[in-house]
């Protein structure tokens, strides 16, 4: 059985989405015991028809990172998601923490928050890049594998 992270952001569209594929693609590449699942804390924000951020694709495009390594749509974070990971990972404290303390003010101390922020504050050619090295960051910390002499998938 493989342990698994969560990644939420607001609209499960861009970034959580983003780091659900990368993550994906290393644990696949690396064959970590390990899967990543992605989920938004309000995608009622966005319509229906926006499924993943054109970005979003374009720089897994870039990456060679196929799409089956997130999902197919966007879906609202639930305590059932919550229970079922190992870690949990937000990509904006001062964006998603005060929305998981409304909504899950159990879980607020559970959670790890990055600082990525979303368009337009920080542009996809910035944010991206950043959250792929989160993502690599973590893959190191919880298999406690040295993943620095790789350089799978990185786009410049």
């Amino acid at each position: 059985m493989k342990s698994r992270v969560l990644f939420i952001c607001t609209g499960n569209y861009y970034r959580s989405r983003f780091a659900e594929a990368v993550f994906n693609h290393q644990a696949e590449v690396l064959d970590l015991p390990w899967q990543a699942f992605s989920r938004g804390l309000a995608i009622h924000l966005l319509p229906p028809e926006f499924v993943l951020s054109p970005q979003t694709e374009e720089h897994l495009g870039l990456r060679q990172i196929d799409l089956r390594h997130t999902a197919a749509t966007r879906a609202q974070v639930s305590e059932q998601d919550l229970l079922a990971a190992d870690v949990i990972v937000a990509l904006k404290e001062d964006e998603h923490r005060p929305m998981i303390r409304k909504s899950f003010p159990a879980w607020e101390d559970r959670i790890i928050f990055w600082d990525i922020g979303d368009q337009p504050e920080v542009r996809p050619e910035d944010g991206l890049p950043e959250i792929e090295k989160q993502v690599i960051s973590l893959i190191e910390e919880i298999t406690g594998t040295d993943l620095t002499a790789l350089s799978w998938g990185r786009a410049a």
